[in-house]
């Protein structure tokens, strides 16, 4: 959940929005003067959203997703046991 926190009602509460962004996973937009100025963040939402935009902007990687979700739509898929045989797992 994003909360939005103003940098004069933060420095006291510090210590209890860390908690709350540590166990909770809520993110802070921090206001100054009414204006948005800063995000926190839990470091594994943070390392999430790069992963994500990694994977966005590689563009290989989006064709062979496309092309899997449209193999699964089209019911063109194999069981893990086929792919283990395939590859002589078992």
């Amino acid at each position: 959940m994003t909360k939005s926190v103003t940098l004069k009602t933060l420095r006291p509460r510090l210590p209890k929005i860390i908690d709350d962004i540590d166990s909770k996973m809520d993110r802070f937009i921090i206001t100054r003067r009414g204006k948005p100025v800063a995000l926190m963040m839990s470091i594994d939402d943070y390392e999430s959203i790069l992963e994500t935009l990694d994977i966005l902007s590689d563009t290989r990687l989006m064709k062979r997703i496309k092309r899997s979700e449209a193999n699964v739509k089209k019911g063109d898929v194999r069981s893990l046991d086929e792919i283990e045989k395939e590859l002589g797992v078992i």
